[in-house]
């Protein structure tokens, strides 16, 4: 009975100072590198303030080298490869978010994820897909502040021919 007593106690510690982990920390712990969004090159912003809400812009898969990753899930790309453009997406979404808030510890919640993947007409794992993104998500903010709503679609075309295109909404301390 001491040891299941001890066995409770230590994994609640664990989960309590994982969810306290600070996601900078986390994202340096996972060796994400975050970057400098560039410019937008169209009419509109990569991201918009509204009280404690950041609505963040549709985002590519940038790859680390440069360029996008581009082609159809299900016919020029596996299953794999769209999750880990919906990933890199993830650490675009992430580099834009702390250029608008100046930390990435002020989040309190993602609140919702619009996946768009560029795919075949046959290719049903969308969601699949965007769980390359969302599972990211978990991992920097942890289940209560990183889990979200979320919608994974099909498209028949992206801009300039993304892998995926991912919007997100956050929540954020004042």
């Amino acid at each position: 009975m001491k040891r299941l007593f001890f066995l409770i106690l230590l994994t609640s510690a664990a989960f309590f100072v994982s969810a306290n982990e600070s996601p900078e920390a986390k994202i340096k712990e996972l060796g994400i590198k975050l970057t400098t969004p560039a410019a937008p090159i169209a009419n509109y912003v990569r991201a918009v303030r509204t009280g404690n809400l950041v609505f963040l812009s549709g985002h590519g898969p940038s790859k680390p080298e440069g360029g996008y990753v581009t082609g159809k899930v299900g016919r020029d790309l596996t299953l794999e490869q769209g999750q880990e453009a919906a990933r890199l997406t993830a650490i675009a979404l992430l580099s834009s978010l702390k250029a608008e808030i100046g930390s990435l510890d002020k989040v309190t919640r993602i609140v919702k994820l619009t996946g768009m993947v560029n795919c075949d007409p046959a290719f049903t794992g969308q969601s699949q897909v965007i769980n390359g993104c969302s599972d990211l998500l978990v991992a920097v903010f942890g289940e209560k502040k990183g889990k979200h709503a979320r919608a994974a679609v099909g498209m028949a075309s992206l801009p300039i021919g993304l892998a995926v295109e991912i919007e997100m909404i956050v929540e954020v301390a004042d």
